[in-house]
This record gives C-alpha cells, structure tokens and sequence, in this order.
C-alpha cells in the first residue's frame, strides 16, 4: 500500500509539474510576442531611437526577452534532468546573471532621466542626447557585469580544471560550492538593489518637491514622471523579493517537497515573470506617442496620427 500511495503521488506531481511547464511556456510565449512587437516599433520612428528614455526602454525589453528566453530553456532542460558541461553552464550562467541585473540598472537610469528632465529641463538636452545615452548603456552594462565576474572568479579559484569537464543539470547551486560564496551573491545583489532603491527614493523625492511647486502643463508632467518612478519602484521591489526567495525555498525544502515546487514555482511566475512583463505596461502603453505608434502598427496604418 505505501508503495502504491508514494506512486500515485509521484505521479500526481508529475503531472502537476507538466501543467506548470505548459502554463509557463503560453506565458513566455506571450510576453515574447509582446516584447518583439514593442521592439519593432521603436525602430520605425526616428524619433524613438534618438530619444534617451526610448532607447533605455527598448535595452529593458532586449534585456528581459532575452532573460525570458535563457530561464525558460533552463527550466525546461531542468524539468527534462538534461545534463551539459559545468564550464558551459558557467558560460551560460554568465549571461543569465549579467542581464538578470542589467533591467534594473536600467531602470534606474530611466528613474535618473526622469529626474534630469523634470527637475533639470534646460541640461537634459546635453545629459540625455543619443550620445551620452550610449555611453551609459557601455556603463550599465559594465556595472552590471560586477556581480557575474566577482562570482566567477570565485568559482575558478576554488575548484580544479577537471570540475568544468564534469557534467550536471545546470543550475546556480551546482556552480557555488562553497557557502560562503553564496553569502557573498547575496550581499552583491543586496549592495545593487539598496544603491539603486535609494537614486529611486532620491529621485521620487525630488520630482514630487517640482510638482508641488509647478503648475499647469508642468505640474501634469511632473505628476506623470512621479507615476513612473513609482512603477520602477515597484518593479524594483517585485526583484528584490526575487533575491529572498532561495532562502524560503531551502527552508521549505527540508520539511515538505511538494510544498517546495508549488513556493518555487509561485516564485518563478510573481518575481520572475511578473517583474518583466510590467515594462510594456509602464512605457509601452502608458506613454502617448510610443502607444499611438504601437496602435497603428497593430492595426496596419489605420489608426495612423503624426506627431
């Protein structure tokens, strides 16, 4: 009897666990398709690619379809028990990791533009021309590569060459293998988040003191930038939780499996997913000229406006 009860539920979460991954991939599928749609509009107004706060935009929605991507095929190779090289996990993890920290970053450099435009209208010009804003993509890029090398480098001074020949299902946990090392990501993700939740807070603070004092067309701007830094910290918020939720998960895991994969996936979906599908939402929709162009490109030309 306890071996056809402990069948029964092997199965039973078999199961579950397979109408998880299909849940998941109609939600990745779709938020790519939203994605690509958004980032075929930017590039057919000139207008868009020469505007900073449009081509911070249009890296978060590279960097979180490709972030989408990359999880999704690692969760499917997990779910499968597909095994590969620790040294192609670790080239894997690289790229995972450095943009899994690059939409925030960015997020808070369009928190940072909302500032400079607001608050300091007559240099955002020279702050925030097409140049400038490359220049800080290189940057945004080269800080958020600061966690990924520091882990690196921890892993290939603690462990031999045969280590990358050895094969795994490739994970995070299967590349750190000693705990202090991971101690050491956690407080690099909780250093970058408290820097970049307090430019927010700063920022936040700072347009709401223009808006008070403004009036008009002004104070209408000004109270919509402030809605935006909002959302980024919201969205800032929904990823830091992200960095909380391994250590739920391990306890979990030490007093009920079952309960582990339902909190892990709840997890996957909220912190995860729901932090990069609010992009679209914050700019893509809310923002008067990208959304008409958007409309006119979903509906081809028939809701076409000049601006």
């Amino acid at each position: 009897m306890a071996n056809n009860s402990s069948l029964v539920g092997g199965e039973s979460l078999l199961r579950q666990i397979n109408y998880q991954v299909i849940i998941v991939q109609i939600l990745v599928i779709s938020f790519l398709c939203v994605n690509l749609l958004l980032i075929v509009t930017f590039f057919k107004k000139e207008c868009f690619y020469t505007t900073a706060r449009y081509i911070l935009f249009a890296v978060t929605l590279m960097s979180d379809s490709l972030i989408l991507f990359l999880s999704d095929v690692l969760l499917i190779l997990s779910y499968l028990r597909f095994t590969m090289q620790r040294g192609m996990c670790i080239a894997l993890f690289f790229t995972v990791y450095l943009y899994f920290v690059v939409t925030p970053v960015t997020l808070t450099a369009m928190t940072l533009e909302r500032y400079v435009a607001i608050c300091m209208p007559l240099r955002h010009a020279e702050l925030c021309s097409t140049r400038s804003t490359m220049h800080f993509i290189v940057i945004i890029h080269g800080l958020s590569s600061v966690p990924s090398i520091v882990i690196l480098a921890m892993i290939f001074s603690s462990v031999s060459i045969s280590f990358y020949k050895q094969f795994t299902v490739c994970s995070i946990e299967m590349l750190l293998v000693h705990e202090w090392q991971d101690h050491l990501r956690s407080a690099l993700n909780q250093f970058y988040f408290l820097m970049m939740c307090i430019i927010i807070v700063f920022s936040y603070v700072k347009i709401m003191k223009v808006a008070k004092a403004a009036s008009g067309e002004d104070k209408k701007s000004s109270g919509k930038g402030l809605k935006t830094v909002i959302l980024h910290g919201f969205q800032l918020l929904l990823s830091l939780i992200q960095l909380w939720c391994p250590f739920i998960e391990s306890t979990i895991l030490q007093f009920d499996f079952m309960l582990f994969v339902q909190i892990r996936y709840f997890n996957y979906l909220m912190f995860s997913l729901a932090p990069r599908c609010l992009n679209p939402l914050i700019y893509g929709l809310r923002d008067e000229k990208f959304y008409l162009e958007l409309k006119s490109f979903g509906f081809f030309g028939l809701y076409s406006r000049n601006f």
